[in-house]
């Protein structure tokens, strides 16, 4: 067993961490007040395979292992959640199915722009009465002269308004049940769709999220990404995977406050010693670091697996859970050692504190997550 890095996961850790801190730290409450990403800093990113972190090589990506990629997305999410969470479904929901499931001649037409800098990828998969219950999901598509005329609204879509294409699932069969559901590739300028106004949110201002209206729209067959019917499954496949990168993130918020932490009980002084030194803070920082350092291997060991071909959905799962919970737990503290400064704008860990709370619900909630690992739990004990 291995617990460090290699030369080359540590070189592209140090790499993106310079990147982060100097193209995306200084900007982040920038980024939340304008509610917009920096898109100087993403239109740079390919120069280290941010914007294609698993997308081979031949269409503009990285062809990075899991591990760089959740490396990557810890970093980002350490200085700015908005751009975390933004790149992270960029390359998780919307790279990652068109490398896994595209034809040759979509990996050709959608992946190249992808990977530019330029735009961001979106997956449509939420519907407002449709959220962990996919299979109540609505948005239908019928085949109809050699095209799908879509119908239908997706909500809580991420980057929405920088997609060039939205992969969208949709129901192609209503008695089919699971086996009813396909991906679409939907580009964005067709004719009957609309991309609503940016929802007001308590955190991750910076990452724009939609409501998504499809009213006719009509997009030819070969837009159809892997197999008719199969859309339930690879979205299940994909939200596993997209849960290693969620759980990263929430390391990566986490560390972000607990340095800011750290760097603050150093420097305020009470009672006549920096706070530092009492104890109380002390067992706040320690639990800090320990919890941090658990999620983090949970997070990597999920992250192995993927890369070995090994089943991976009960350790994405727990990866996810305990890391978006642990980034609670020490956005919470970081703020009580900040005292009344924490709860004001002019320190980071306010934001850190309002961008973390979505780690527990999106890429399917805790409550889901539970359900996700006794299940397989209960399957393994029973076999």
């Amino acid at each position: 067993m291995h617990f460090e890095l290699t030369q080359e996961q540590l070189m592209y850790q140090r790499a993106v961490r310079e990147f982060c801190e100097g193209e995306i730290k200084p900007y982040a409450a920038q980024v939340e007040a304008q509610g917009d990403l920096r898109w100087e800093a993403i239109r740079k990113m390919p120069q280290l395979g941010l914007t294609g972190l698993q997308v081979p090589e031949e269409y503009g990506g990285a062809g990075l292992d899991t591990i760089c990629a959740s490396i990557a997305i810890e970093e980002l999410g350490r200085v700015c959640g908005s751009t975390g969470l933004s790149i992270s479904a960029h390359n998780c929901l919307a790279c990652a199915p068109s490398v896994r499931w595209g034809t040759p001649e979509q990996k050709a037409r959608f992946l190249p722009r992808l990977t530019s800098g330029e735009v961001l990828g979106a997956l449509a998969l939420t519907e407002p009465n449709a959220g962990s219950d996919l299979l109540s999901a609505q948005t239908s598509a019928v085949l109809e002269d050699g095209c799908y005329v879509i119908n239908g609204t997706k909500a809580w879509i991420t980057n929405a308004r920088h997609a060039p294409v939205i992969i969208t699932l949709v129901r192609t069969d209503k008695a089919a049940g699971a086996r009813g559901f396909t991906h679409l590739l939907v580009e964005t300028d067709r004719e009957g769709l609309t991309i609503h106004p940016p929802e007001r949110k308590m955190g991750l201002k910076g990452s724009s999220t939609h409501m998504i209206s499809y009213d006719g729209v009509r997009v030819p067959v070969e837009n159809v990404l892997g197999e008719v019917g199969r859309g339930f499954y690879q979205t299940m496949e994909t939200l596993d995977a997209g849960r290693i990168s969620i759980g990263a993130l929430s390391v990566g918020i986490a560390q972000g406050a607990f340095e800011e932490a750290v760097k603050y009980a150093k420097q305020r002084v009470a009672f006549g010693k920096p706070i530092s030194e009492h104890q109380a803070i002390q067992w706040m920082i320690a639990d800090a670091a320990l919890e941090i350092e658990a999620a983090r291997l949970m997070v990597y060991r999920a992250a192995w697996l993927k890369d070995q071909g090994k089943p991976f959905t009960k350790e994405a799962a727990m990866a996810k859970l305990f890391a978006s919970e642990v980034a609670e737990r020490v956005c919470f503290n970081a703020i009580q050692i900040h005292g009344s400064y924490g709860y004001s704008a002019e320190f980071p860990v306010e934001r850190m504190y309002r961008d973390q709370r979505l780690m527990s619900i999106g890429e399917g909630t805790s409550q889901i997550q539970r359900i996700v690992i006794a299940r397989r739990v209960l399957q393994e004990m029973s076999s």
